[in-house]
């Protein structure tokens, strides 16, 4: 299976810790991957954005203009975002934090997920790149639930480690919410 992700919100929110996750689970699966992260020189609070390939088959660049996919963590990300989905593609957003989508596409797939609030209930409100993650990976089946959880070893910086179980559940919890939406 392929697929390209665009994902967006604001820094802090773990969008490139998610996107280097995905792209080292792709690797575990002995996939094709490429990672493209850029933010802003405030890092946090100001823009972030990041883009995974992963693939089969060689992938000849990291940039994307239409993404299949895109997780959008804010209403700025979805203002700013949301129409470059490509046709027939996949829309996941935190509804926590975005009030309005610009406009319905029937040509794109939307999962509406709160993530903010599911984080809460799960006890941590920084689950929700995780939640949103795991959301990701249920439905379309990129990677699976085991790689992500493999992959955190590798990607956690050793202070993180401890939280690895807690972001095992928040993946679970997200890609349940995603296969019952």
């Amino acid at each position: 299976m392929s697929d390209n992700v665009f994902m967006a919100g604001y820094g802090g929110q773990g969008i490139l810790l998610i996107g280097n996750l995905l792209a080292c689970a792709a690797i575990l699966e002995n996939k094709n991957a490429t990672y493209f992260p850029a933010y802003g020189p405030e890092k946090r609070g100001g823009a972030a954005t990041c883009t995974v390939i992963v693939s089969e088959e060689e992938i000849g660049s990291p940039v994307i203009g239409r993404p299949a996919s895109a997780l959008l963590f804010n209403q700025l990300a979805i203002d700013k975002y949301f129409e470059r989905i490509a046709k027939g593609g996949l829309c996941v957003y935190n509804s926590s934090l975005v009030d309005q989508v610009p406009r319905d596409r029937s040509d794109v797939e939307m999962i509406r997920i709160p993530a903010n609030d599911l984080a809460a209930e799960a006890g941590n409100a920084r689950l929700v790149n995780m939640i949103m993650l795991g959301a990701y990976a249920g439905r379309t089946g990129v990677v699976s639930l085991e790689s992500l959880k493999s992959g955190l070893d590798s990607i956690l910086p050793e202070r993180n480690k401890r939280f690895i179980p807690a972001n095992m559940q928040a993946l679970d919890r997200g890609a349940a919410f995603a296969v019952n939406a």
